[in-house]
This record gives structure tokens, sequence and C-alpha cells, in this order.
């Protein structure tokens, strides 16, 4: 035990003589400097460090000469320079595209972005290829230039680089692709005349195109498609209407400078009003191209549409163009007038607006107003020098401010097909292609029909003894026994497929009266004509043979529908009644319940005095 006591008492010592000249080893240590300059002395004893601030010092000051020595560079080759950027969405996009494919030097370069996309061949380079490979696919080939790819030409001896790009735009992942053209030249001139010529090969590929064009989430235009023109004379309308608006469309692009003098906005309305399928669409299709405008199709049901919207898409409209607004009554689900007592239960507007039992809520379109509407079509700042084609099948339900001249100047009805109009309608079915503009039924002899008419000649003409291929060539072959008699069955009628006669001028004259004659005044479309027809293309006696029974079948569904559709609105207007009776009722046991209440009331209260 003593041993142990003196090896502790050892011990001990020694730690307390260890922790005392620690002590005194911390006091001795020199404080930290507290001010700028003597930290810097400090900083600046360590060797290291003032290595590594020498080469940070050195290795900016390179850089920096670096950049200034490139940007200096830069700036002065780009002093000689002109560059252009083209957005995808803007039609300038497409002026550069159609003009790069006439180059020379396009058809010998080695990197191409091909593509079948049908939006992409719109302002795409199309492939010259096979003819007969395009026609046997759905899709065409088109050449795009490889994005981030620089390309090199020469145009009027001045050295031009194009580069495709694309950038991902907006919160929902949008691409979008822009081109630069840059021109070794400090004049400007030389730009707007490559501009100028890009226009003029854009103008002549599209000569006999039309452009569509629409909107997006963003209420930016979009070129959606080109679409051949259409000849005002597939147009069949009443005589007169189809020059009414023509000339009146013609005169107010040509009037300028006459409603500027005389302080009238430069726009122009016109309301088509009639029934369905009687030729509203497709006369705006043909006159747009008549008058050589492309068309905007501004859709006001479109999801998220609201005021702001409308008037942003109406004012970003060029020039000179055709605004289409479609069925414009179905715009707001409370309909097109601001008269509350306009549509009561009784008036068959309302009835048809009335939604079916059991059937489902209607999904939230637009939130547009009328006020809205009115205010994007003439406020102050409206669109001129537009032309705006609004159509609707329900008149009767626009509100008379919408109607009034200055937004819609001039209504035209387009009614149901009349008897001069299914006669005009069958001879432009059966007339050669060569024939169609003239459409004069003097009884001249028809030629042989081309390719493009929808069907071939078989050689049979009147007096021939010819018949058409056997039943065993085509097993859809029908024999038509409708022929009048002292005359030669010059066709005994055959599938869609096969070829059709032969006619004169003067026999489809005939036989467009005899299919006149079968069609009742203002009862049937022309779209319902058409589709007619359509199931006879090449059978034109079987035509006029079976036209009569196609009227009563026709007749007979629209009574159908009528009693189906009455049926239909007089549930409606019982459930009405059946949900006022029972809020009256409930109404009734209220009153009852209070007035029964009060009366108990008063009683306690007289028991209690």
């Amino acid at each position: 035990m003593t041993l142990v006591q003196q090896f502790l008492s050892d011990f001990t010592t020694q730690l307390n003589t260890a922790n005392a000249t620690t002590a005194a080893s911390a006091t001795v240590a020199p404080p930290m400097p507290t001010d700028p300059s003597s930290l810097l002395v400090l900083l600046s004893s360590f060797t290291a460090l003032r290595d590594w601030m020498r080469l940070a010092f050195l290795g900016g000051l390179i850089e920096m000469c670096r950049r200034f020595v490139f940007g200096g560079y830069a700036q002065m080759v780009n002093s000689f320079y002109i560059t252009a950027c083209f957005e995808e969405q803007d039609v300038s996009y497409t002026w550069m595209m159609v003009w790069l494919s006439k180059q020379p030097s396009w058809s010998k370069v080695r990197n191409v972005q091909v593509s079948t996309n049908t939006l992409i061949n719109n302002t795409a380079i199309i492939l010259d290829g096979d003819d007969e490979m395009r026609s046997k696919s759905s899709r065409k080939l088109a050449f795009l230039p490889s994005l981030s790819t620089t390309y090199n030409l020469w145009y009027k001896r001045r050295w031009m680089t194009i580069t495709r790009s694309q950038n991902q735009t907006g919160w929902y992942g949008s691409k979008e692709q822009t081109l630069y053209v840059s021109i070794m030249t400090r004049d400007h001139s030389v730009l707007v005349s490559l501009l100028q010529e890009a226009r003029r090969d854009y103008l002549a590929a599209q000569e006999h195109k039309m452009c569509v064009y629409v909107s997006d989430t963003s209420n930016n235009w979009c070129h959606v498609a080109c679409r051949e023109k259409r000849s005002m004379n597939s147009i069949i309308l009443d005589p007169g209407v189809k020059d009414i608006l023509i000339d009146d469309a013609k005169d107010f692009l040509l009037s300028k400078e006459w409603y500027a003098e005389r302080g009238i906005p430069h726009r122009r309305g016109y309301l088509l009003y009639g029934a369905p399928g009687s030729g509203k669409t497709s006369f705006i299709h043909a006159a747009a191209g008549e008058i050589g405008l492309d068309v905007y199709i501004i859709s006001l049901s479109r999801i998220g549409l609201d005021d702001s919207a409308l008037s942003e898409l109406v004012n970003a409209l060029p020039g000179r163009c055709v605004a289409l607004m479609e069925d414009i009554d179905a715009a707001f689900t409370s309909g097109l007038n601001r008269d509350a007592a306009a549509t009561t239960v009784d008036s068959p507007d309302a009835n048809a607006c009335r939604p079916r039992p059991g059937a489902p809520a209607p999904l939230p379109t637009s939130r547009l107003s009328l006020s809205g509407l009115l205010n994007a079509l003439d406020g102050v700042g409206a669109q001129e020098g537009r032309i705006l084609f609004a159509t609707t099948n329900k008149y009767s339900v626009l509100d008379a401010a919408l109607c009034r001249p200055g937004r819609m100047d001039l209504h035209i009805e387009f009614k149901l097909a009349s008897k001069l109009q299914a006669g005009q309608l069958f001879s432009r079915f059966y007339l050669p292609a060569h024939n169609l503009d003239t459409m004069r039924l003097d009884g001249e002899e028809g030629e042989e029909g081309s390719v493009d008419s929808g069907y071939h000649s078989t050689g049979c003409e009147d007096g021939d003894e010819k018949i058409p291929p056997s039943p065993a060539e085509s097993s859809s072959m029908s024999t038509s026994t409708d022929v009048p008699e002292g005359e030669k069955p010059v066709y005994n009628g055959t599938s869609h497929q096969t070829r059709a006669p032969q006619l004169k001028r003067r026999q489809i004259a005939n036989l467009a009266v005899r299919f006149s004659e079968t069609i009742p005044e203002r009862e049937i479309s022309m779209a319902s004509l058409q589709g007619y027809l359509m199931a006879y293309k090449t059978r034109p006696f079987a035509a006029v043979a079976n036209a009569k029974a196609w009227v009563e079948k026709e007749r007979s569904d629209k009574v159908a529908k009528a009693c189906k559709e009455t049926e239909v609105d007089a549930g409606n207007v019982n459930t009405a009644d059946l949900a006022k009776e029972n809020e009256a009722e409930k109404a009734k046991a209220l009153t009852a319940e209070k007035e029964n209440g009060k009366e108990t009331g008063s009683e306690n209260l007289k028991e209690t005095s």
C-alpha cells in the first residue's frame, strides 16, 4: 500500500506541473490582430499565400486581355455582316424556307434533316422525287436544314451563312425554331432585296393556295395548313348572291383612302346565316381564294379564351386577311342576346338549347362575354383592313348590337336548295372537268373526261351498241331499268370505281332538268344533294331514277326527327313544370311550419302568463 500511495502522489505532482506549464505558455502566445493593416501583415507573412495571389492576378489579367482581343475581333467581323433572325411562328420564316428550297446550292448539301410531319411540310423544302412514290405514300418527304448546322452559300456575290436552331420555351416544354441569316455586307438594301425576293417566291409558290391560321393557347397565330383555292364556279347559290359579296369585298379592299378621308374605320363584316349545309363555309373558302387573302380562324369556344385574349388575337391580325368566326351563336351557352325575355320556354330556340334530362353537365369552354366580343370587333384597338365572316344557323338569337352596321355590315341568307341549284349541281357533277367553268349546256358535243374529272370515258356515244363491262368484271354492278322508253340505254349503272359514260351536253342538260323536277323547292340542303350525288358519281341515269325515292326518304327522316325532338322538348317542359310545382309545395310547407311555430309560441306565452 505504501508503494501505491507513493506512485499516485508522484503522478499527481507531475500532472500539476504539466498543467501549469501549458497555462504559462498559453498566456505567452501573441494575440490575434484586430485591425485590417495588422491582418494584412499577418497574411503576407505566408509565402504560399503570396504565390497564389500573384497567380490569380496574372490569370485574371490574361483572361481579360483574351476576352478583349476576341471580343474586339468579333465586333470587327460582325461590323461587316448583317444578321437577321426569323421566328418559326412568323410568316417571314416560311418565306425564307421557300427561298432556300429554290437555291441551286441546296441540292448539294451534305447534312439535312428528313421529316414527314404534316405541319412541317407546310414550310419545309419538299423532296423532288418519284411521282409514283408520292402517289403511293400518304405523307411527303421533306428536307429541312439540320439543327445547329451552319450552311454557306453566295447571294448576289456576297457571302451568306444560314443556321437553324431550336430552343425550348414556355412551361409546357414547347419548342420554337429560329432561322439565322447572316450576309457579308454593310448595305441594308441587300437584306431588303433578299426579303422581297423570298416573298415573291413564296407568293408564286402559293399562287393557287390559301393559307389557314389558328390561334394557340398563348394567343399567337400559327400557320397550320395550305389549301388549294376553290373556284367560285364550284359554289352554286341563288343568282346574284356571289356577285354581291365578291364585288363588295373587292371594293372594300380598294377603298382604304376613301375610308380614311371620311373618318370611317376600315373594317367590313359579313354575316352569313341560314340552314346547316347551305354552303356558308364553302363560300367563305372560295371567296378567300377569289380575293387572294389568307384565312384566320377565330374559335370563340376555345378553352381559356376570355375577353382580353380575344382582343389580343383580333389586334394581332394582319392588315389584309379574312377573319372567320363560325357558329357565332354557339359561342355562349346562354345565347348571343342580352334580352332575357327574348328566349322563353315556348320558343324553339330555348327548347333546342335546354339540356336533355339526365344529360351530363356541359364542359366549361370559354369565358368570353358579349361585351368583350363587341369591343374586339369594333373597339378602339380593333384591327383595321380585315374582312370578317361570321356564320350562324340561328339568326334570331343574335343580339341587335352584334348585327348592327359597323360590325356586321352585310347580312346574307343561305337558303335550302332550289330546283335551279339542284340542276346546276347535277350538271357540274357529270360534265367533264375542262367544261366545268363554262357551264353552258348548249348541246355541244362533250369530250372525254380528263384524269382529274373523277371518271374516265367509256367511248360510248349516243346510238352506240357498246355496253359497260360485264357483271363478271364488277361484283357491285347494277342494271338500271328506269331509262325512258324510246331512248337507248347509254349506261346501265356500275359501281363507284367503274367508268362513267361519255355524254353530250344536251344529254346532261336533259338529265339535269329531270333531276331538278324531282327535288322539292327549298326542302333539301345543298350538302344533302351533294352527298346523294357522290353515291352516284359515275351513274347519272341511276341518280335521276332514284332521286324521287331518296326525296321521300329524306322527308320521312325529317318528320321522324321532328317528332322525336317534340317529345324531348315536351319532356323538358314537363320536367321544368314538375320542378316548379315541387318548389311551390316546399315554399307552402315552409310557410305553414313558420305559422305553426308562431301559434305555438303565442299559446306558450298565454299559459306562462
